[in-house]
């Protein structure tokens, strides 16, 4: 070896030999750049990148998962075993905190409702012991008005007798009646009356009268229950009596009886001693078939049936017969006609807006026209009502036609 040669020549040759030398590549690196070229050869780069790229994101997915599965739930659960929410330990001056306005209705802890001073007609009167004042309006009837307020319709009827006189078709827009907060009737004390009997006839007892609220008695004031310390003409309530109607309206004509019925009016007629007898074929009383109002109900002392119809609808004789009434009727029917078909039958027209008959006439068969269908007296609308009776005793309608 050259003796001469000096270090710094040694330096410079090692430094020539490493550039010459190619530079290593990682082994990883080599292994992935003979993998991507393969999979560029057969064409399936595009796979391999989308596919990837799913991985990737899964694994970045899960990995976040891991880390709040493993430091935040961990950590909050702490805190719940400790004793619930996390507590600040900073100390605050309550005399600084201003808390909201209480608005409960309670006067004690806890949870409070708000008042609801909204109530319906029905609760009003189920409630209380008081009577409601209502106002009929155009359409009522007497049971639509009963179910208004969850009354049987008879309980209107009885506690109404001064307005309607156990008439349940004599309710009329603007009218007012008394509505009692319990199915009943009233009574409205007389001179000489017992408190037995009175409860007796109302189907009650003393103790249902004078524990009634409403009629503001008591077993310490009411004295002997023969005479009892109740003014003459004190209106008292009957809660779940009830009483007999006043049949005013029964139409009881005889041909040689000089029109006796408690139906009275200027319709009035004289004795009548002669005319056709009905052949009990009854005819349809008019040209309408439906029914617009009340059935034939004696429970709320209907009689009859009312047929709809239209102003002026033609009203006809159901059979042969005699007039016995016709004009104006004082009870709330306003025109009527009575016939008398000398055989026990007899029919009522009322509401009519024309009558066509008088007294005495004859009527030949049944069909002939005799009136017109109206509104006149206590009605809320065109109609017929049509009652039938046999030997005094009023009978349904439909048992006598095929509609």
């Amino acid at each position: 070896m050259d003796e001469n040669i000096t270090s710094h020549d040694v330096d410079e040759k090692q430094e020539v030999n490493k550039q010459n030398q190619p530079e290593e590549t990682p082994r990883f690196l080599t292994i992935w750049d003979k993998f991507w070229k393969r999979v560029q050869k057969i064409g399936l780069n595009d796979f391999v990148s989308k596919f990837s790229t799913v991985l990737l994101t899964i694994v970045m997915v899960g990995l976040v998962i891991w880390v709040m599965k493993t430091f935040f739930l961990k950590e909050e659960q702490a805190q719940t075993a400790a004793g619930g929410l996390y507590v600040s330990t900073e100390v605050v001056d309550s005399s600084e905190l201003v808390l909201p306005a209480y608005e409960g209705v309670a006067p004690v802890e806890g949870i409070s409702r708000s008042s609801d001073i909204s109530t319906d007609v029905h609760e009003t009167a189920s409630s209380r012991y008081d009577v409601v004042k209502y106002e009929v309006v155009a359409g009522d009837t007497l049971i639509g008005i009963a179910d208004k307020f969850g009354l049987e319709p008879e309980t209107i009827l009885w506690c109404n007798y001064d307005v309607l006189l156990d008439n349940p078709a004599a309710i009329y827009p603007g009218q007012v009646l008394d509505i009692y907060p319990a199915d009943g009737t009233t009574y409205r004390w007389q001179e000489g009356d017992g408190l037995n009997g009175v409860a007796t006839g109302l189907h009650v007892t003393p103790a249902d009268i004078i524990e009634w609220p409403g009629n503001n008695l008591s077993y310490e004031t009411i004295g002997d229950y023969a005479y009892p310390n109740i003014a003459v003409g004190t209106l008292i309530f009957a809660p779940g009596g009830s009483r007999s109607y006043y049949d005013w309206s029964a139409a009881l004509f005889n041909r040689d009886d000089p029109a006796t019925s408690r139906i009275l009016g200027p319709g009035h007629c004289e004795a009548v001693y002669s005319g056709p007898i009905g052949s009990e074929a009854f005819v349809w009383p008019t040209s309408e078939t439906f029914i617009s109002g009340y059935e034939f109900s004696p429970e709320v002392n209907h009689w009859g049936i009312d047929i709809g119809g239209d102003l002026g609808n033609p009203i006809y004789a159901a059979d042969a017969g005699v007039v016995v009434y016709a004009g104006w009727n004082d009870w709330g029917y306003g025109n009527v006609i009575v016939l008398d078909h000398g055989n026990g039958w007899q029919t009522l027209y009322a509401h009519l807006s024309e009558v066509y008959v008088n007294c005495g006439d004859y009527v030949n068969f049944g069909g002939q026209l005799i009136g017109a269908m109206g509104s006149t007296g206590n009605s809320s609308g065109p109609h017929l009502h049509y009652e039938m009776s046999y030997n005094g005793s009023r009978v349904n309608p439909h048992r006598y036609y095929p509609y």
